[in-house]
């Protein structure tokens, strides 16, 4: 506690030998950044200046991909801070507003493979509705609600916490994620039944939707003509891969605040880093490798540059 500006700090006791390999860990870190930035917008300047790729598909691909560097630039640039400092430590309102950043993306993930699988749904399973269905309200509609259910759910067990009485300020973690419920004194009920109905809304009933959907989707096109399985798993396969790769990331930050102490440091350092490295870079090379269209503008672009 500072009482001289009142203001409280946590330490961020889940680094391990950060003053011996400081500069290493930054240098690959700001490596690694650079590269989720550049990839990620790389793709959305692709979806953007391309007419036949302003569809809605491709539209929620960017906003994907826009959220991927949102939520890298949640952590990375204090990560990169602390790297440097002689001690990791954060205001606790910081670590309010980090931990409240992180979870809403979190859920506009979910939210937004959603409203792609049904937006795939639609196109393989009901084409001649399609332009009906999938108009630019709706799309609009999707994303707008992609990003504000998410906030207001997390918003409410932010505000609970933020008047809460801490009785340790070490946090044992690299960045605030919901180990930061652990510094409290007491257990809030009212805390902890917000957080489920946030969970339930923003990670569980949209998985079962998107893997609803997709059952769908397997089912009539496993009926259907060669064409229309093959439109499937060209559409498809990248959505599965993203949301794959996203759940066991969300997995492993529920499951390591369970297992906590018992868990070994180094383990977790790596574990942790290795989670917010690979997904936020996944994303873009799923689908500028997968996806036909987005590819072949994306080895345009690459061999104009060579050219160049």
């Amino acid at each position: 506690m500072d009482d001289e500006y009142n203001v409280t700090y946590i330490t961020l006791t889940g680094h391990v030998d950060v003053h011996k390999h400081r500069y290493l860990y930054f240098f690959i870190l700001f490596t690694v950044y650079i590269l989720i930035i550049c990839c990620n917008f790389t793709i959305v300047v692709l979806i953007w200046i391309h007419r036949n790729l302003h569809e809605p598909m491709y539209i929620f691909i960017a906003a994907l991909l826009i959220n991927s560097v949102l939520f890298s630039s949640n952590i990375y640039p204090k990560l990169l801070i602390d790297f440097l400092s002689e001690k990791q430590v954060i205001s606790y309102s910081a670590c309010l507003l980090q931990f409240h950043v992180f979870y809403s993306l979190a859920g506009s993930e979910f939210l937004l493979l959603s409203a792609m699988a049904y937006d795939r749904y639609v196109s393989i399973c009901k084409p001649l509705q399609y332009p009906t269905i999938m108009r630019k309200t709706t799309v609009i509609v999707f994303l707008i609600l992609s990003w504000l259910i998410p906030a207001c759910h997390i918003t409410v067990p932010a505000v609970i916490s933020l008047n809460m009485k801490l009785c340790h300020f070490m946090l044992n973690g690299i960045f605030c994620n919901n180990s930061l419920y652990t510094l409290h004194c007491v257990i809030s009920r009212s805390r902890s039944i917000f957080g489920i109905v946030a969970i339930i809304m923003t990670g569980l009933l949209p998985l079962l939707f998107i893997l609803f959907t997709y059952t769908r989707i397997l089912v009539i096109s496993y009926r259907s003509c060669k064409a229309v399985k093959k439109k499937a798993a060209q559409t498809c396969l990248p959505h599965l891969l993203v949301l794959i790769s996203f759940s066991c990331l969300c997995a492993y930050d529920i499951i390591i605040v369970r297992v906590g102490s018992e868990f070994p440091q180094t383990a977790r350092f790596i574990m942790t880093l290795q989670a917010i490295l690979y997904h936020p870079l996944f994303n873009p090379i799923i689908y500028g490798l997968k996806m036909k269209e987005i590819s072949k503008h994306l080895k345009r672009l690459l061999c104009q540059t060579k050219r160049t």
